[in-house]
């Protein structure tokens, strides 16, 4: 399918629901900000469909009917800045989707590489726009939209600062004051297609050098932190500190998806979670034998 979806209002206004809201909210920057709070609060980013074998394109209508599946789903950052670009179109925004690169530690390269799908919404008339960066791509992202302008914002007890690009002529580039999952994210300025990252949605699902084929992972953001489960560790980052907990069994795992992230996995059999947890174990145990 190609960008922007056809409209959708079944879909729509299922989505709002989802993300508490009884009726479509205006084009404003006020709803903006709801909807991108809503959204990390509410949409886990999730990495637990690969583990369960499951196929997703990266194409935003599909996206958007991911995360309307049962059971709580979310998906990586294709499907969740997918879904929100297509929820804002249809409600009126003005967004545009870019290319972007995530580097998860000091040694991956910097750029526009295509791991990662960025958006941007303007608002505002001909007289003054703002350009907001909009981001529920990230699990341990930003919590609220981010004024596309050079500069630190503080967003709870984290603080981010968006810089000129190094790497990309003409782009930006994201960090924040504390490394968790990402080292630093940077996109160009020109529109997006969705094939621009099939193939690193490609390598992204499916090699086994692929961090999200390499460990199960979940995240949720909030006002004053978020929650991370990698393998079997789950844990909550605040301004005071990391606390952790090892899931040292099926059921305590399968019971922080559900309460903490929202994932209830309605449509996963008996067969399927004990399949699943045998995946998570084992990798839990690869990563404590190399510690």
């Amino acid at each position: 399918m190609s960008w922007p979806p056809p409209p959708d209002t079944e879909l729509r206004d299922a989505l709002l629901r989802r993300l508490g809201f009884a009726a479509p909210p205006a084009p404003t920057v006020p709803a903006l900000v709801a909807l991108n709070r809503a959204f990390v609060e509410r949409v886990p980013y999730e990495s637990v469909w690969i583990a369960l074998g499951e196929s997703r394109t990266v194409d935003p209508y599909d996206a958007a009917r991911y995360v309307m599946g049962p059971g709580g789903r979310g998906g990586y950052c294709y499907h969740m800045n997918g879904t929100m670009a297509t929820l804002l179109h249809w409600l009126g925004f003005d967004v545009h989707r870019h290319v972007g690169g995530v580097q998860v530690g000091p040694d991956d390269p910097a750029g526009a590489t295509g791991n990662h799908l960025v958006l941007t919404v303007r608002t505002g008339t001909a007289a003054g726009l703002d350009t907001w960066l909009v981001d529920t791509g990230i699990g341990d992202g930003p919590h609220e939209p981010i004024p596309l302008a050079p500069g630190a914002y503080r967003q709870g007890p984290f603080t981010y600062r968006v810089a000129d690009s190094a790497a990309v002529p003409g782009g930006w580039r994201l960090t924040s004051q504390l490394r968790t999952t990402f080292e630093g994210m940077d996109f160009g300025p020109a529109e997006a297609r969705t094939e621009d990252f099939a193939e690193k949605h490609r390598y992204l699902s499916t090699s086994p050098d692929s961090p999200f084929v390499r460990v199960v992972s979940a995240f949720r953001r909030d006002a004053t932190g978020f929650d991370m489960l990698r393998g079997a560790v789950l844990s909550r980052q605040e301004a005071t500190g990391r606390t952790s907990t090892e899931l040292a069994t099926q059921s305590d795992w399968f019971a922080a998806l559900a309460d903490v992230f929202g994932m209830t996995l309605s449509t996963v059999d008996d067969a399927g979670r004990a399949a699943l947890w045998a995946r998570v174990s084992a990798s839990h145990e690869r990563w404590l034998a190399a510690q």
